[in-house]
């Protein structure tokens, strides 16, 4: 019996410490992720400005999942410091209350979506072992005592047409433009014709590339893709 309670108290030292290092590397992956956003914005108000309506559009999928992983990110802070916090209850784990049960499914579920904190991975297999084969079950299908927020946020769709429209009508309104989704199948038969013809441009708009995310920009020949004159 002494040897499975000192087996038990070295798995929970071992989970607190993967949590505090998945605290630790939330903070380093959270910067990227801020500057892509804040990057993406910027095209999707670019593209905006210059009438695309339709790639403005695509490129709000990517706006909304770096705003999703950013916020699902906050959700798995929540959810380490609260084991981390209670970390002594996980030597009993039948005895958890509904909090640290939910933090630790919580951390369970996003360790399969969350590339950016592999020790999570490692927790999860802990987890896994304390709680028992039910509570992996539930954790791995994001149902019942998992945050249904968190889950929205790591496995929702990002390409839902209404929440594209909505994040591209706040960018819009920060910019101080008028969009009219009414102009969307216009614009979507133009950009993607027939057998592969080219779609018709005006002889004053050309291409540009934003050297950071790769985006090819319509814009005028004498701007470059910042909007800047040549």
């Amino acid at each position: 019996m002494g040897f499975f309670q000192g087996k038990t108290s070295k798995q929970t030292a071992r989970v607190k410490k993967l949590l505090g290092l998945a605290l630790s590397r939330l903070a380093i992956a959270r910067r990227p992720r801020l500057a892509r956003r804040s990057i993406y914005r910027s095209d999707v108000g670019q593209l905006l400005s210059l009438g695309y309506l339709h790639r403005a559009l695509l490129r709000a999928e990517r706006v909304i999942e770096e705003d999703n992983m950013l916020q699902a990110f906050d959700i798995i802070e929540l959810c380490c410091k609260r084991l981390v916090e209670h970390a002594a209850h996980l030597d009993k784990p039948r005895e958890c209350g509904e909090e640290i049960r939910e933090a630790a499914a919580g951390i369970m579920f996003a360790a399969r979506w969350c590339g950016d904190l592999p020790e999570l991975q490692v927790a999860r297999t802990i987890l896994e072992d304390k709680f028992g084969s039910d509570m992996a079950v539930i954790a791995k299908e994001g149902t019942s005592i998992v945050d249904p927020m968190l889950v929205w946020k790591l496995s929702g769709d990002k390409t839902n047409m209404e929440l594209k429209k909505k994040v591209t009508k706040e960018i819009a309104v920060e910019n101080s433009f008028m969009v009219d989704f009414s102009e969307l199948q216009l614009q979507k038969w133009n950009f993607f014709p027939d057998r592969g013809r080219a779609a018709k441009r005006p002889r004053s708009l050309v291409e540009a590339r934003s050297p950071v995310t790769g985006v090819t920009l319509p814009g005028d020949q004498s701007m470059d893709w910042t909007g800047t004159k040549r």
